[in-house]
């Protein structure tokens, strides 16, 4: 510690007597000037004199300049506390090595402060008027809410609509109507259905293009009578009497000279409550029941009143009409072809081959008859089996208040008239038509 200390004492003495020379060979080179210059004031070419004592003020000032900086490498390099601080310094080459670095040879220049890395934005922002290379960010247009409010609307209309028709098919209570045609009506379960989705489409809404125009056909005793007695008793239910008319032509008019007065006055009553049940938005329900007794000029009067180019009032409604129109053909058909029809067959898919056959033969024969039948979507009902008969049987029985016993039932059914037996199908020949007189002989 001692020999550190005494070198630097003598370090620091040396520097100092170094800058005393340095200042003591200033001083005389000024004073050597000075007298110069005072003893060439008194010659008498000024001019020479002047021009010297300007070249001695510039190598003084350049000498001066030297020195000073000589003085100040030296402060710098002693460490010599008066040094100027904001001096250069100069540094001695350097050779690239790979020892290495010593904390001491950094101790002459101050520590460098280390810089904080940033953080990259996500997002690269580029000034304006230059080049974008970012991909840029799409804006919703407004007419984007526009579109979605449409559909919102649109989504509501089609509810409501939804719901309208649900509640006017409820009004109806087809549910309840199907199920009592199926208690009721034996062996047509085929035809039951078809006549049900009519009603169905029909009535699912109020405004129509034309009437609802069901012609239903089929031999005597298969039960036409009885579909229209139950199809008016629903209805009556509800919309009320006043909107059902069921016409037997036999009873409303038997004489075909009082047709045309007869035509009158059914023109007059259906108008009268075609315009109430417009009134009351409901539609009405109208049954011609043995349509094939009816005359030429009430079967024109139905024509206009069912066209297609009628006022809005007589396009909401339902014409009905019951005949046993074509029942040759029926019987004919289902006799032929009893051998193909299969039994694992249902009574729909029955009722579908025989509707698909049958059609274009009774729509051409009824044509012929009169062009009502050309607006009038048409429902064959088929012959009764023995096992139809035999539930004709029991309803009436039961309906009578008698015991059902099984073989007087039988006994019954076994009275009645019936084809020959072909592909193990066995039907009547009167269908059900001699059940209510037979039940009465008990």
């Amino acid at each position: 510690m001692n020999d550190e200390s005494s070198s630097s004492s003598s370090s620091s003495s040396s520097s100092s007597r170094l800058v005393e020379d340095f200042e003591e060979e200033l001083d005389e080179e000024v004073d050597s000037e000075e007298g110069k210059n005072q003893s060439g004031r008194g010659s008498p070419t000024p001019s020479l004199s002047g021009f010297a004592s300007l070249r001695a003020v510039i190598r003084i000032k350049q000498k001066y300049q030297a020195i000073k900086k000589r003085r100040q490498e030296m402060a710098l390099r002693l460490g010599a506390p008066g040094a100027l601080t904001g001096a250069p310094g100069r540094t001695s080459p350097k050779i690239f090595t790979f020892d290495p670095l010593t904390p001491t040879s950094f101790s002459a220049f101050p520590p460098v402060p280390q810089k904080k890395k940033r953080k990259r934005k996500r997002r690269v922002m580029f000034p304006n008027g230059g080049p974008c290379k970012s991909v840029p960010k799409q804006e919703r247009s407004r007419a984007t809410y526009c579109l979605y409010l449409l559909f919102a609307i649109v989504f509501l209309q089609v509810y409501n609509a939804i719901e309208n028709l649900d509640d006017h098919v409820l009004r109806y209570d087809l549910d309840g109507l199907e199920k009592t045609l199926r208690r009721e009506v034996f062996g047509q379960q085929g035809a039951v259905e078809g006549l049900l989705s009519h009603f169905k489409d029909y009535l699912s809404t109020y405004v129509h293009n034309k009437p609802l125009v069901v012609s239903v056909h089929g031999p005597s005793g298969v039960g036409k009578s009885h579909l229209g007695r139950l199809l008016a008793g629903h209805f009556r239910s509800v919309v009320g009497d006043t909107l059902v008319l069921q016409y037997y032509v036999l009873h409303h008019c038997p004489q075909e000279a009082e047709a045309i007065q007869c035509a009158r006055n059914l023109s007059a009553i259906i108008s009268e409550m075609v315009e109430k049940a417009e009134e009351e938005e409901k539609i009405p329900l109208f049954i011609f029941d043995e349509a094939e007794h009816m005359h030429v000029e009430i079967l024109d009067v139905l024509l206009k009143l069912v066209a297609s180019k009628q006022s809005n009032e007589y396009l909401n409604a339902i014409y009905l009409f019951l005949s046993n129109l074509g029942h040759t053909h029926i019987t004919k058909h289902m006799l032929q072809n009893s051998s193909s029809i299969s039994m694992a067959m249902t009574a729909s898919g029955r009722h579908s081959n025989l509707v698909k056959e049958l059609t274009p033969i009774l729509r051409n024969k009824l044509e012929k008859h009169h062009p009502l039948w050309t607006e009038a979507d048409i429902i064959p009902l088929g012959l009764l089996e023995k096992d139809h008969v035999m539930e004709c049987f029991l309803e009436e029985i039961t309906r009578e208040g008698f015991y059902p016993d099984h073989s007087n039932i039988e006994r019954l059914a076994g009275e009645i008239e019936y084809y020959p037996i072909v592909g193990g199908h066995q039907y009547s020949q009167t269908g059900c038509k001699q059940v209510v007189a037979k039940v009465n002989m008990l």
